[in-house]
């Protein structure tokens, strides 16, 4: 089961004089990746390496370092612990030993294998998005429902006659879930699959 991070996350180590710091964060696009790169990376730093997964896409940089001794094993490290939806960025300062070039993947992938691994995690669960209305002394017993099957509001707004609710729910879950919503309200609540941009 794929996994991203519960928020951000910081790992500080010093090799062979060379400073790294590892900081990681969750992202939902390659915009948020390339934002949280721009504004974390530290222009007086010697090289701020970084590699970011979501779903199938993925990319990585060596910034200056020897070919693939920094962004894959960054990646790698991502990869080997089931880590999706994340960008980890490793900022190195030179401290004027030269590393190798296993010493710099070990160096970079290690950092952010360390970062990870202290970080707390959140599973990815499928979720496709449905919408339901029900009225006003309903939506405590349907918000149970949701939570019994953790399901996510994603919005919720209140009408004359009730309350709209646009809800992400596990595929596996629906059909339970509109037999005990129909139970709920007699019948009346009605889950229907909402428009996806």
């Amino acid at each position: 089961m794929p996994f991203t991070l519960v928020g951000p996350c910081e790992w500080r180590e010093e090799i062979r004089k060379s400073r790294f710091i590892t900081l990681a964060t969750p992202i939902n696009s390659p915009a948020d990746a390339q934002a949280f790169i721009e504004q974390n990376s530290d222009q007086n730093a010697t090289h701020n390496c970084w590699a970011w997964k979501l779903g199938d896409q993925y990319r990585s940089t060596d910034d200056g370092e020897p070919g693939g001794t920094a962004g894959r094993p960054i990646l790698a490290a991502v990869e080997a612990q089931e880590f999706d939806q994340v960008v980890v960025l490793v900022i190195r300062w030179y401290g004027g030993i030269q590393l190798g070039t296993g010493g710099l993947a070990r160096a970079y992938g290690g950092g952010a294998n360390k970062c990870l691994q202290q970080a707390a995690r959140l599973p990815l669960i499928n979720r496709v998005p449905v919408r339901l209305d029900c009225s006003f002394s309903e939506l405590a017993l349907v918000k149970v429902r949701l939570a019994d099957i953790s399901a996510l509001i994603q919005e919720e707004s209140f009408t004359a006659n009730g309350v709209e609710l646009t809800i992400a729910v596990g595929p596996e879950h629906i059909d339970s879930l509109q037999q005990q919503l129909a139970d709920l309200s007699r019948g009346r609540i009605i889950l229907q699959r909402a428009a996806t941009e």
